[in-house]
């Protein structure tokens, strides 16, 4: 059902680029971009996708898609956005990375930094509110800190 793909890519498409904080909002959005459909058609393509409510700073629970499209490399506006959203804190530890995040966030954030393709980023684990970096040795941890709460936009120990 080419709709429904056209549809859900749309949505998705959608939560990236807005703060989505509901189904109504949601469903005013599609019909914005021309595609018209029901809250209930929306709940279930959200379903589909895998969408989750996040809490951002200020408190509302906005949507998310942490898996969307994991081989496409997500772009450097992208991250800072979701990394200047997201993220409270950065430390560096060894050859590891703790970015500390709102309640609910770190999955999203640890999805965009996977996508990301940044040189000296092996890989995130994201737990609730807490990610784990590792650094290659190459790089290592307190530089690969520096750059992360650069893309952050946020100060902290070097």
């Amino acid at each position: 059902m080419a709709a429904k793909t056209q549809r859900q890519q749309k949505i998705a498409e959608l939560i990236g680029k807005h703060s989505v904080v509901n189904q109504p909002q949601l469903v005013e959005l599609l019909r914005k971009t021309g595609i018209v459909a029901t809250q209930a058609t929306v709940s279930r393509d959200l379903e589909d996708l895998g969408a989750v409510k996040v809490r951002v700073p200020g408190g509302d629970s906005v949507y998310a898609i942490p898996d969307f499209a994991p081989a496409r490399v997500a772009p450097e506006d992208q991250l800072r956005r979701v990394m200047g959203e997201w993220v409270a804190e950065v430390h560096a530890s060894g050859s590891m990375v703790v970015v500390r995040t709102p309640p609910g966030c770190a999955h999203v954030v640890a999805s965009a930094l996977d996508r990301s393709g940044m040189k000296g980023l092996l890989g995130t684990v994201a737990g609730d509110d807490t990610i784990f970096c590792v650094a290659e040795e190459s790089l290592g941890a307190k530089k690969l800190a520096a750059i992360l709460r650069d893309l952050a936009g946020i100060g902290g120990r070097k």
